[in-house]
Parts: C-alpha cells; sequence; structure tokens
C-alpha cells in the first residue's frame, strides 16, 4: 500500500511537470517559475501536501543539483575558462559587486545576520545560464557582436561559484574560521588541480571515458560524475562544484556525446529540484516578503543592465548592443534557487527561502521581457532627451545619427 501510493504521487509528479513545460514552451516561457508554483500547490501548507513520496524527491533534487552544474561544465573547456578570466575578470569584478552587494544589504536591513547576508548576496549575485541561452537562442542572437560578453560575464559567475560555494556551505554548517579557511583552501586546491590536469591531460582523460556506444558513455560519466561529487562532499566541499570540475574535465568531443545523453536526465532531476524548493516553502509566508522582494528585484534588473552595459561598452560594442547585453543578464533561476536551497536546509532564516522564491519567480518572467525591450526602450528615451530645442538644429544630428546606425548594423555579424 505504502510503494502504492509513493507510484501515485510520484508519477503525478512527473506528469504534472511535464505538462506545465509543454505549457511553458508552447508560450515561450521558462518553465521555472511554474515549477516553483507546482512546489509550493505540493508542499506544507498548500493544496495538496505530499507524503510517502518527499524523500524520494529530496534524493532526485540533490542529482537534479548535481546534474545542473555537471552540464554547465561540460559547456566550457579549461582553456576557455582560463581565457576569460584573463581578459573578462574586470567585468566579472564589477558584475560581483554591483549585484552581490544589494542582496547583502538588503538581508542586514532585514535584521538576518550576516550569514543571510552572503546567502542572499549569491541569491541576487549570479545570472540564470540556462533562461539566458534560451533567450538567446529565441531571440536569435546567438551570431552577435553582444553574446560573447554576456557568455563571458556567465562563465566567470559560473567559475566563481566553485569558490563561493564552499564558503557557503562552511558558513552554514557554522564552521569557525579556522575550519572554514581550511574548506575554502580545500576547495581552491581541488578546482586548481581539476583545470590543471584537465590543461594537460584533458585528452586522455576524454580518451579513457570516451566510448561509441552511447550505454557505456552514459553510465561511466554518470558514475564518475556521482563519486566525485561524493567524495567532494565528503571533504566538505559543495558537491556541485565536484560535478562542475568533472564537466570541465571532459574535452570537446566527449562532453558532446555526454551533453545530448544527459540533457533528458538534467531536465527531469533538475525539475524535479525545483519542485522540491517549493515545498520547502510555505506560500502563506510569500506575501509578507512579496515587497522586499519586488524592491530586490527592480534594483538588481537595474544594476545587471548596468553590468552589461558597462561590459560591452569595454569590449567596444556599440550603444545598441550594450543595452541588449545589459537587457539578457537581467534573469535569475536555478542558481539562485540552488543557493538559497542550502540556506532553506540549514534552517538559517525562515523568510530566506519565501524572499528567494518571490524574487526568482519576478525575474524569471521579467528577463525575457528586459532581453527583448530594454533596447528599444532605452533609445527611444535618449532619443527624446537628445531632440533638439529648436527644429533649426535637427540637420545637425544626421551625420552623428547616421553613423550611429551603421555602427549598431554591425552587431548583427556573426562570430568566427
Amino acid at each position: 500500500m505504502h510503494s502504492a501510493v509513493f507510484l501515485i504521487e510520484f508519477g503525478a509528479i512527473i506528469l504534472g511537470l511535464g505538462l506545465l513545460g509543454r505549457f511553458a514552451g508552447r508560450f515561450q516561457l521558462s518553465p521555472i517559475p511554474l515549477y516553483l508554483l507546482a512546489g509550493l500547490a505540493f508542499g506544507e501548507g498548500g493544496l495538496l501536501p505530499l507524503g510517502t513520496s518527499e524523500e524520494f524527491v529530496a534524493i532526485g533534487a540533490e542529482i537534479g543539483v548535481i546534474l545542473l552544474l555537471l552540464m554547465l561544465g561540460l559547456e566550457y573547456t579549461a582553456s576557455d575558462l582560463l581565457s576569460n578570466l584573463k581578459t573578462q575578470y574586470p567585468a566579472g569584478l564589477v558584475d560581483a559587486a554591483l549585484n552581490a552587494l544589494p542582496g547583502a544589504a538588503m538581508a542586514l536591513l532585514l535584521g538576518w545576520g550576516p550569514v543571510a547576508a552572503v546567502v542572499l548576496a549569491g541569491v541576487t549575485w549570479i545570472s540564470s545560464s540556462g533562461v539566458i541561452a534560451k533567450v538567446l537562442g529565441d531571440l536569435g542572437r546567438l551570431g552577435n557582436r553582444e553574446t560573447p560578453v554576456v557568455l563571458s560575464i556567465l562563465v566567470l559567475e559560473d567559475l566563481s561559484m566553485a569558490v563561493y560555494l564552499p564558503i557557503v556551505t562552511a558558513l552554514l554548517a557554522g564552521a569557525g574560521l579556522a575550519a572554514g579557511s581550511l574548506t575554502l583552501a580545500i576547495a581552491l586546491g581541488v578546482a586548481g588541480l581539476v583545470l590543471l590536469v584537465a590543461v594537460r591531460f584533458g585528452r586522455h582523460i576524454s580518451r579513457f571515458v570516451s566510448s561509441d556506444d552511447p550505454e557505456k558513455l552514459l553510465l561511466v560519466v554518470l558514475g564518475l560524475t556521482l563519486l566525485v561529487a561524493g567524495i567532494a562532499q565528503q571533504l566538505q566541499v559543495s558537491a556541485a562544484v565536484g560535478a562542475f570540475l568533472v564537466g570541465i574535465a571532459l574535452s570537446q568531443e566527449v562532453a558532446e556525446g555526454a551533453h545530448s545523453l544527459l540533457a533528458p536526465l538534467r531536465d527531469l532531476f533538475a525539475a524535479v529540484f525545483f519542485v522540491f524548493f517549493g515545498l520547502h516553502t510555505d506560500p502563506a509566508s510569500i506575501p509578507p516578503v512579496l515587497l522586499p522582494a519586488l524592491a530586490l528585484a527592480l534594483v538588481t534588473a537595474a544594476t545587471k543592465i548596468a553590468t552589461g552595459y558597462w561590459a560591452a561598452r569595454r569590449a567596444g560594442i556599440s550603444v545598441k548592443g550594450r543595452w541588449r547585453a545589459g537587457g539578457t543578464l537581467v534573469a535569475r533561476g536555478e542558481f539562485s534557487i540552488v543557493i538559497a536551497g542550502l540556506a532553506v536546509t540549514a534552517g538559517i532564516e525562515p523568510s530566506l527561502g519565501p524572499l528567494a522564491t518571490a524574487y526568482v519567480l519576478i525575474l524569471v518572467i521579467l528577463g525575457p521581457l528586459t532581453a527583448r525591450w530594454t533596447e528599444p526602450v532605452a533609445l527611444h528615451l535618449t532619443a527624446r532627451l537628445r531632440r533638439p530645442a529648436h527644429p533649426a538644429a535637427e540637420g545637425t544630428t544626421a551625420p552623428a545619427e547616421a553613423a550611429h546606425e551603421a555602427l549598431d548594423g554591425q552587431d548583427a555579424v556573426g562570430r568566427k
């Protein structure tokens, strides 16, 4: 009887997620807010609380986080990361300063303490790579000149998680300065070692993992990832970081094969993770934090736009491309929830989970809109501000405007 109820509950969850994903795809929306809302509906205080399947959902959610980070690591090679770190690190520093500080400040203003401030700083800092990649594809901007700038910022954010997550893990565990420093040193040492091995011996590792049989390739990559993630967690380093580093260590050929095989599993368990996060958030706890979440969303949407504009300007991109880069970076999603989920599990601040849920819901919906409309709205407003006071002066602006349009037209040139 117990197993029958479990199968009914879990089957209903998976079926519901599939239907929600199809609904979101039909309207070209991110399914993340729908998954979060489903979790709220099935969680404590929701419409239909779960019973027997919650423990299995928790395990599935942990696997979802590991697969999210593994797939992210597969997108980049170690040389890509090192190249981005060398050339784009100023943009990464500006990104961290402008977008992490508002989250930390909000946590301190709400009286949540320094640990919650570090967590909320990460929630507001990291953009959603998954949502942004989908938006770029939907809008046909993958070949735009500003797109490498956007991707560079995302790479730096993802790489910074190898340092940030161990710090958060140590803080949430209540580790002292010595233990926290040791955890960070281990994390940095492991990350550095993996990058070194990936650069020098990446082909040998990929040759060992590679297989023409998709079944064997899937088993080896998945087994290696879970093994390394477990060892990382045993060493007090985040399991997600271990999975991320495995993805980086695999070279392009194996990465492409593993990506196509693991993508369906990633999507399944990632959806389960978002539901699990919603399960641990009481819907009644969201209205009290809705105004702070909305204020934080508006502020950090503006700071992300400023970040993208500054980074694109530094790279020599024209004005239209600068606004497009800024608007594209606004969306938050999977990794904001991953970071908040660590705090929810540790139980440091009851209101942090609801605020993070509301914050992500707002920006995951707002992000695709800012990606589409930031450029035309900004150019319209600046054109009105620059409009000459006297009609006679209008003719003097034509050459400058023509030159500006010519430069902006170059943004559609494909990357090589």
